[in-house]
């Protein structure tokens, strides 16, 4: 399980004196025990972990952004190595023409006609490519093919 590896690649981190990598697994797993604790469950399973993660990530980028708008560069890096080891932990990321056969499949699945039902897609896209696709990306693409192409 995902939960275990961040513990057992913890414990390795603090043998091994890597302080960045001690301090970002420890407030992942802080995160976690909250989340299990707000559930109500001992133990997360490995699509609750991800989403922790995810939300970690997302975090970050948006502390990277706002650093590098206010010149600070040396807090921007320190992110930059946080978020990297963090993104060891999600599995490999659906590429571009599988997502898209999986979002014409569900298209044609659902009778999907325009615009009006991106809801309808997204609605089944999301847990085909949970994990394996960030949702800003899968939600553009589902724009993308559900919009007619403009005639000039």
């Amino acid at each position: 399980m995902l939960e275990e590896k961040i513990l057992n690649d913890y414990r390795q981190a603090l043998k091994d004196k890597d302080k960045l990598k001690v301090s970002v697994l420890s407030f992942l797993r802080a995160e976690m025990i909250n989340v299990a604790m707000a559930k109500k469950i001992k133990q997360l399973d490995d699509k609750d972990v991800i989403s922790v993660i995810r939300k970690q990530i997302k975090s970050r980028q948006d502390s990277i952004e706002a650093f590098e708008k206010g010149n600070r560069q040396d807090l921007a890096d320190k992110e930059k190595k946080e978020l990297l080891i963090l993104k060891t932990y999600l599995p490999a990321e659906l590429a571009e023409d599988e997502l898209n056969k999986i979002i014409a499949e569900v298209i044609s699945e659902v009778g999907a006609q325009g615009p009006k039902d991106m809801g309808k897609v997204m609605k089944e896209v999301t847990p085909k490519v949970a994990g394996r696709a960030d949702g800003k990306r899968v939600s553009d693409l589902v724009k993308k093919k559900l919009t007619p192409p403009k005639d000039s």
